[in-house]
């Protein structure tokens, strides 16, 4: 990008973004732990709809919290640069998408984090390649899944209490966008 100042507002945005899964993230860690429960996904209940823009900003944990930053700022930074619209269109798909999926076909828990929208940026980029088949976002998907390639490990089942579903429905609507993008880009 030619014009450093076409940066700041996708910065911004981006930063304002990460900020206010902290802010959520803290006041619910520290101040108000009810916070966590009222916007948990929980699966197949009408009170656990919520959760589906919820979920994503708040965490179980401090160490939970601080896993999910930088690949957010990573990943989420790779969608903001295509612009400020962009990366909100994307960023409010992947969530709804795969909010929806974790809803309907998640197991009965509350799921919590940021991490089903950092598998669904990560969806998403390597989608993109392979729809778009430009230079430039094959160049991209190739060095993200250089990067982050071995997270895929987190969309398996495990008794861990990690929600590999929200990884897996992360994911799966990460790259139905990247295919709806793609075919958008091809027009």
């Amino acid at each position: 990008m030619r014009n450093p100042s076409a940066w700041q507002p996708r910065a911004a945005t981006l930063l304002g973004g990460v900020a206010s899964v902290w802010t959520v993230s803290l006041c619910g860690l520290f101040l108000d732990e009810g916070l966590v429960h009222a916007l948990a996904l929980v699966p197949r209940r009408v009170d656990g709809l919520p959760g589906i823009l919820g979920a994503p900003l708040v965490h179980g944990s401090f160490a939970h919290l601080l896993a999910n930053t930088v690949p957010l700022l990573v990943l989420g930074g790779m969608v903001a640069i295509r612009g400020v619209a962009y990366y909100l269109t994307t960023t409010l798909a992947i969530v709804v998408l795969g909010g929806l999926g974790l809803w309907a076909l998640g197991r009965d828990a509350a799921h919590v984090g940021a991490s089903g929208l950092i598998f669904g940026y990560f969806g998403f980029l390597v989608g993109r390649g392979y729809y778009e088949r430009r230079l430039q976002s094959v160049a991209v998907s190739i060095l993200v899944a250089a990067l982050y390639g071995g997270m895929l490990a987190g969309v398996l089942p495990r008794d861990d209490g990690v929600s590999w579903e929200a990884h897996l429905f992360g994911l799966l609507a990460g790259w139905l966008c990247a295919r709806a993008a793609g075919r958008d880009a091809l027009r």
